[in-house]
């Protein structure tokens, strides 16, 4: 099982062991959480991390057709408050990819909303 903030941390350069930025790290992965939440991603009821046993498979099945998207947006809205680039243009660069994989996250949500709808009329 793979940890939210130890995956989060690696892919911002930072050593699973190093638990300096872990507070900061936990605070920004919630606040992405949250929006996922929002999005209609995750348990409707929220979630959120408290140190390095949460895994990715407490917030969302692996099976989810948005399970890599999932984690690439947390990462890239965790980075993009922790450690932002300092080229303006990877800063709006980051921003666009941040915007498209909402996008899509929304459009699959929706997406499964309805296919779910549909599954019970049947």
């Amino acid at each position: 099982m793979v940890s939210i903030l130890d995956s989060i941390k690696t892919m911002c350069g930072i050593s699973s062991d190093d638990d300096g930025f872990d507070s900061e790290m936990i605070m920004y992965i919630n606040s992405v959480l949250g929006i996922l939440t929002q999005l209609g991603i995750g348990p409707s009821a929220g979630f959120s991390i408290s140190d390095s046993v949460d895994v990715w498979a407490d917030f969302l099945e692996p099976t989810h057709p948005d399970f890599e998207l999932i984690k690439t947006y947390t990462y890239s809205k965790v980075r993009l408050m922790f450690d932002p680039p300092q080229n303006s243009f990877l800063v709006d660069a980051l921003k666009q990819q941040i915007s498209e994989l909402e996008w899509r996250i929304e459009l699959n949500a929706s997406m499964l909303v309805t296919e779910e709808q549909t599954e019970v009329i049947d």
